[in-house]
């Protein structure tokens, strides 16, 4: 039996631009996420510039989070991605949303979160409660692997693109260089930015890591928008634990 892999794939990961909730500091759950700021959205227009000119990417498919601010990231930056996914409709994955909050959660302010509960340990056990009614660490991780599996049954072959999140890049991330769900390297991807992998060719390799975080295209942007509400050195996010301008 052959140990060759009949066609190998790509995966490319590409951050929402900015959003709103990030500007408003709350933790904007699958509820209360409405969209991306002007910034995310010049972010998103800066993508399609850089891409329409380098004509670097042309997946066969893209695929989006079910959360607004990577909805609309997805139909802003299609049109720069190549006829096979300009006229198509964006399939809307709940596998890649951002780690869910639950709904006690959800909308909640980052200053007033750790006023209740502490700044959260995102480096500890991965079981822990972090945020009561939302997906544990673990529940998250696991979500966004079985989004990956059917990745692979449904599209082999195919070079696949999703507008996701900060959360889902280093879940992947992770996963696909044998690293637990917490500890290790920290890993951020910038808004919008380009995080590539390629499937192995042959039984027994892991997938290679062709680019990660690649925001070239933000050059000459403001680094983030100022916040609406500030709030604590340290936010909250929905993944890492990173500062909200980095990861949600």
């Amino acid at each position: 039996m052959s140990s060759e892999i009949a066609q190998p794939s790509r995966l490319t990961l590409i951050r929402h631009g900015e959003s709103n909730v990030t500007v408003n500091r709350v933790i904007g759950g699958r509820i209360t996420c409405s969209g991306l700021s002007e910034l995310g959205r010049r972010q998103s227009e800066a993508f399609v510039e850089r891409i329409s000119a380098t004509h670097e990417l042309a997946p066969d498919v893209l695929l989006a989070s079910d959360f607004p601010r990577a909805i609309e990231t997805a139909e802003i930056i299609r049109r720069s991605l190549g006829p096979a996914v300009a006229e198509v409709p964006i399939e809307e994955w709940r596998d890649f949303g951002e780690h869910d909050p639950g709904p006690e959660i959800d909308g909640m302010t980052f200053s007033a979160y750790v006023e209740k509960y502490g700044s959260p340990d995102w480096t500890g056990d991965p079981d822990s409660i972090i945020f009561p009614g939302g997906e544990t660490l673990r529940e998250f991780h696991t979500r966004v692997e079985s989004g990956l599996a059917e990745i692979r049954r449904r599209f082999a072959g195919k070079h696949v693109a999703v507008a996701c999140h900060g959360g889902v890049i280093d879940a992947v991330t992770r996963s696909f260089c044998g690293l637990g769900i917490t500890g290790g390297p920290d890993f951020r991807a910038k808004n919008t930015s380009i995080t590539e992998f390629v499937a192995p060719t042959s039984a027994g390799w892991g997938w290679r890591v062709a680019r990660f975080n690649d925001a070239a295209h933000l050059a000459g942007l403001p680094p983030s928008t100022a916040a609406a509400h500030p709030g604590p050195a340290e936010s909250v996010d929905t993944s890492t634990g990173d500062s909200a301008e980095e990861t949600t």
